[in-house]
């Protein structure tokens, strides 16, 4: 396992983390990610450790807060062997106050998960998602206060669109409040969307990725082919609907060149579809999950090794889609390519 500096920060996490959404499990979208309890938490955080993974991401609004509590409880004894990430901002109920990072909310909401988690502080602290309703130096200016008081020792955001992300540094720089240094993304190789924006701002800015939904929501285990039915036992039949969507054409492609690639290095395929992942740019750890130890230790497999630059060279064209507007006249005319060569390249 190696471990990577979060952007320009202080900030040192595993290129694995493991994230939470299985542990508690209730409602439509995360009883059906999994319902693993306190003592089956416990034996999956044991293979992590043992492989150097000591991230553990969660959210308030995992089950309604029993994924934090079925975490605290799995790391009790343990705490000063991890760091702890959670994110807060999405609804809890039907309340006006309820949702959002108002100042009283964010409060609340922090000291709620401390007791959850049955810890002091938090290793890293998210924004689920950006609240319009709240002006930014309002929600930057609290989280300096909780960084200053050491609930959280770190903050960061996920979710937001580059210019939300950018607004908030510069509401941060502008007072000498301290900055989001990480941005937990959905990145995938049928969800490349990250690499437009995103990804050179948190170059530019020293912002890392924390990348959730390696397998693009599922859809890169492997099991889905051309000409096949879902199987059976697939979460999509329920939770497709929460998901990024996909072409189903551009995702069997993928899973072919995943497949070819598996065979060629005696990998497995969402091991390739993780490794492509931790050498781009900006990416400090790949958020694995996993409902038991199987999948656990298959997903622990996508480190210690490399693709070649051939393989990579092939994943990227074969995952590759048009840019948006305005970054397509970029990608095709040389005038414009001169000016702006490409942040990731072919083969990188």
């Amino acid at each position: 396992m190696e471990y990577r500096r979060v952007g320009d920060s202080g900030l040192i996490v595993p290129e694995l983390s493991f994230g939470a959404g299985t542990f508690g499990g209730s409602g439509p979208l995360f009883g059906n990610w999994g319902t693993t309890d306190v003592t089956e938490a416990s034996r999956l955080i044991d293979i992590c450790l043992d492989a150097g993974l000591t991230m553990f991401d969660t959210a308030d609004v995992y089950s309604d807060g029993a994924s934090e509590e079925v975490l605290g409880a799995a790391l009790k004894g343990r705490r000063d062997e991890v760091l702890i990430s959670t994110k807060a901002g999405l609804p809890m109920g039907e309340g006006p106050q309820d949702a959002g990072t108002s100042r009283a909310r964010l409060i609340r909401v922090c000291e709620d998960a401390l007791r959850r988690l049955q810890t002091d502080h938090l290793d890293l602290f998210q924004l689920h998602a950006f609240d319009a309703g709240t002006p930014i130096e309002e929600v930057v200016s609290t989280i300096d206060d909780l960084v200053t008081a050491g609930k959280i020792r770190y903050a960061g955001v996920s979710n937001f669109a580059g210019w939300q992300l950018m607004r908030s540094l510069a509401v941060a720089d502008r007072h000498g409040w301290s900055r989001y240094v990480a941005h937990q993304v959905y990145y995938s190789l049928v969800g490349r969307d990250y690499e437009h924006d995103l990804l050179p701002l948190g170059l530019d800015q020293g912002v890392g990725a924390l990348v959730w939904s390696p397998l693009g929501w599922g859809r890169l285990t492997g099991k889905i082919r051309r000409g096949q039915p879902l199987p059976a036992d697939s979460r999509l039949h329920a939770t497709a609907q929460f998901g990024p969507p996909v072409p189903d054409e551009r995702l069997y492609d993928v899973v072919e060149m995943l497949t070819e690639i598996a065979a060629e290095t005696g990998r497995s395929v969402p091991q390739v579809a993780i490794n492509w992942l931790l050498r781009r740019p900006s990416v400090a750890s790949v958020i694995i999950g996993a409902r038991t130890e199987a999948q656990l230790r298959d997903n622990l497999g996508a480190v210690g090794w490399a693709l070649t630059a051939d393989q990579v060279s092939r994943l990227d064209a074969v995952s590759a889609v048009p840019a948006p507007y305005p970054h397509f006249p970029y990608e095709r005319q040389e005038g414009f390519a001169r000016l702006n060569p490409p942040v990731v390249a072919a083969g990188s």
